[in-house]
């Protein structure tokens, strides 16, 4: 087992396991904590009353945190010829066709998100094996799959993130970094847990939101009133 470091001590100290926080003191709290040397990213776990299993409680969505995740991603836009250009001048980082088809083929997936075209998709479904696991492959219920290019990578460079439901029934999203001020943290949890809660399913029975734990990279979870909206 790990030896748990002078620092991590601290921090732990500095969270009551058994107290429930609410949003304004977890966002302060996760930057306090932090026992990185580098930027950590903050992370936030919701708990849902779920069962992923059937098809009619499954969540999946999109957010646009209004402060972004402070992370510089990466964007492929996979196009042809005449889209090249809306794409380079929305931001994407790499741009083309067949030559990144032939790449990503080859093992590369220095990407974190794949934005393509309805015309293209038939070619990607064969890198299935490859893309899949590594949550990279386009969906139109993300909004990566469409013919509006520029829109769908400035998007997604300014903060939009996509969320699925775990097989525990649990949505992880990064929501920030702890050299964001306490404010913007609460606010991109805030935009979250919203739209978790609009996507409650039908289905679902019983308490929705069971828990919400707030964290950054290596620190321990802080846990947030769930009734946090």
């Amino acid at each position: 087992m790990a030896k748990i470091t002078k620092k991590q001590k601290e921090a732990l100290s500095k969270v009551d396991a058994n107290k429930i926080y609410n949003i304004d003191e977890a966002s302060s709290l996760v930057k306090e904590i932090n026992t990185t040397k580098f930027d950590a990213s903050v992370d936030i776990a919701v708990r849902l009353g779920v069962d992923p299993r059937k098809a009619n409680q499954m969540v999946r969505g999109v957010v646009s945190l209004p402060h972004g995740t402070g992370k510089d991603v990466k964007v492929l836009a996979l196009v042809t010829p005449e889209k090249e250009a809306e794409a380079k001048e929305a931001g994407a980082d790499y741009v083309g066709l067949d030559e990144y088809l032939q790449k990503i083929k080859e093992g590369w997936t220095d990407v974190d998100v794949i934005v393509t075209m309805p015309a293209v998709m038939g070619k990607l479904g064969p890198l299935g094996r490859i893309l899949g696991p590594r949550g990279l492959m386009p969906n139109p219920k993300s909004g990566t799959v469409t013919m509006d290019i520029g829109k769908a990578v400035a998007e997604v460079k300014a903060g939009k993130i996509d969320f699925k439901v775990d097989k525990y029934g649990i949505i992880h999203a990064a929501i920030g970094k702890v050299s964001f001020d306490a404010q913007k943290i609460k606010e991109n949890a805030i935009e979250l847990i919203q739209t978790l809660n609009k996507l409650k399913p039908t289905a679902a029975k019983g308490v929705y939101v069971k828990s919400i734990y707030l964290s950054s990279t290596m620190s321990p979870g802080i846990a947030i009133d769930t009734k946090t909206n």
